[in-house]
């Protein structure tokens, strides 16, 4: 079975490189699926639990980022990711209290409450789907 390379990059060290079949991520543009001898690409990517199959049985792997961008060539994949983690990383509690916060952010902002005028609302989505992304990598279960 063909592989491709694979290169996952954070701004203090390599998180993952490895031979895979299949990737899985969810770009600016959309979802993409990106197999061996893909045609050059370079996309934008959001916060989201990257897929990584390898192997023929269909095996999944899953790694947490925050955003980034990725790189295709026919011969390897780099990601660079404003940050990227593997499952066994992922402080689940953290995340689960960051998902609290975010969530209770963004509602004081939609119900204008006197703590939500001063919600970066932006930076709170962002956080929101961060911390879903981490939950979600590690296997978490938790309420949207």
């Amino acid at each position: 079975m063909a592989t491709i390379k694979l290169e996952i990059v954070s701004p203090d060290k390599v998180v993952y490189e490895n031979d895979i079949t299949m990737l899985i991520v969810r770009s600016t543009g959309g979802e993409l699926g990106i197999l061996p001898h893909h045609a050059p690409l370079v996309a934008g990517l959001v916060a989201h639990a990257m897929r990584i199959r390898l192997g023929a049985d269909r095996d999944e792997q899953l790694i947490a980022v925050a955003g980034g961008f990725m790189e295709v060539t026919p011969e390897k994949i780099t990601v660079l990711a404003t940050a990227a983690e593997q499952p066994i990383d992922i402080d689940i509690n953290r995340a689960k209290e960051a998902l609290a916060r975010a969530k209770a952010r963004i509602a004081a902002f939609h119900q204008g409450t006197p703590e939500g005028k001063d919600v970066d609302i932006d930076r709170a989505e962002f956080a929101l789907r961060r911390s879903i992304a981490r939950l979600r990598a590690s296997g978490s279960e938790f309420e949207e």
